[in-house]
């Protein structure tokens, strides 16, 4: 520090600090302002990215809570159709058995008609034969009845007797 008050010049002083003050002036006049715009242009993209990102946040916010919302109805709508998909499957379900029931007393129905007229036509064909068998027999007693005059004439009087009575 002595050495700089030893050497120490008034002109070179005078010069630096009108070099200074020039340096200065130039500074002011023609870079202050390009800078300051700078500066200030820059904390206004800043401002503005912070706005923007503020406004993106909210946004996000918005589509975040749209989705949860449609997410929501989609499994509601989702459940809705598996409830109904449930209930037609159970009505398809119990109008099978329904149909199934039904078709299945019209089987049995059907197969007692079948049954009963099956059984209807063999009485009718027993009743047959058996009045068939009773009239061979019958014939066959009466040839013998009838093959002997004495036979002939006692029947003919049983006949008569039978006939006066009722």
């Amino acid at each position: 520090m002595e050495k700089l008050l030893n050497e120490f010049s008034l002109g070179l002083f005078v010069w630096q600090t009108l070099l200074f003050g020039l340096l200065l002036f130039l500074l002011w006049k023609f870079a202050w302002k390009p800078i300051l715009k700078a500066v200030n242009d820059r904390e206004e993209g800043i401002k503005n990215a912070l706005d923007a990102a503020e406004e993106a946040k909210k946004e996000m916010q918005n589509v975040t809570a749209d989705s949860e919302k449609l997410l929501k109805e989609a499994r509601a709508e989702r459940e809705a159709m598996l409830k109904e998909a449930r209930e037609i499957k159970e009505k398809m379900i119990s109008d099978a058995k329904e149909q199934a029931q039904v078709e299945g007393d019209k089987m049995i129905q059907k197969a007692q008609a079948t049954i009963e007229s099956e059984k209807k036509a063999a009485v009718a064909d027993i009743k047959s034969q058996v009045a068939n068998l009773s009239i061979d027999i019958a014939e066959k007693v009466i040839k013998g009845e009838l093959s002997d005059k004495k036979k002939q004439q006692k029947l003919v009087e049983n006949l008569l007797d039978d006939a006066k009575l009722n």
